[in-house]
């Protein structure tokens, strides 16, 4: 069974989050520890529980979501796992955290480039891989059938959705990935997002206003 730790940080406030199971090897999704406090939080949680991270994965490359990346990588020497469509985003990140005054600890350029279908394994679970754009060129969703959960990044939220006026994004494109791809998963899905608490896809079916 995959348990799952989720950790806010940096000033847009982005949840990030571990995923590990009873082998203690872990994977790491959307780092956006912004400072060495936040930095030595992660690693610290990393060290007590006694996990190995064995991969480094972004849901999107927005900058709240991969101000870690750099740091992941060269501690845990793990090499980015993004869609392909996510390169000019992630070309963008220093000029986009200049435009906002914000630090940007240097990413690493993606060393495997993931797709819809893809498998990614560690310990003795598994994810499978949804191509979900709208918010962003090539957001991806990580999903786990066995234990019922899907990884969001800002594609869906509590009682609402992912901006689609950032370059690249598209409202009815991230409506489509929304409807066609995540709502089929099934309503007892729950559904952890980029920002905010945590959903399943029941209550987004019914209540949330963009999908009724």
């Amino acid at each position: 069974m995959i348990s799952i730790h989720s950790f806010t940080f940096n000033p847009i406030q982005e949840n990030m989050y571990l995923l590990f199971d009873e082998s203690k090897e872990c994977i790491i999704i959307d780092p956006g520890c912004y400072d060495d406090n936040e930095r030595a939080i992660l690693s610290k949680y990393i060290a007590d529980n006694q996990l190995k991270p064995v991969k480094l994965l972004n849901t999107h490359c927005h900058l709240d979501h991969i101000f870690g990346n750099g740091y992941v990588a060269k501690k845990y020497n793990l090499q980015l796992e993004v869609n392909k469509n996510e390169q000019r985003i992630l070309d963008a990140y220093k000029m986009t955290c200049d435009l906002y005054g914000m630090n940007a600890d240097p990413s690493p350029k993606p060393s495997v480039f993931l797709e819809e279908g893809d498998i990614i394994s560690f310990g003795n679970s598994k994810l499978e891989i949804l191509f979900t754009p709208g918010h962003s060129p090539g957001s991806l969703t990580y999903y786990s059938r066995a234990d019922k959960f899907l990884i969001a990044g800002d594609v869906l939220f509590y009682g609402s959705i992912g901006r689609s006026d950032l370059p690249g994004g598209n409202h009815e494109t991230l409506i489509s990935s929304i409807t066609n791809k995540l709502l089929p998963l099934g309503d007892d899905y729950k559904v952890y997002s980029g920002h905010g608490q945590v959903t399943t896809i029941g209550f987004e079916r019914k209540h949330n206003p963009f999908l009724t």
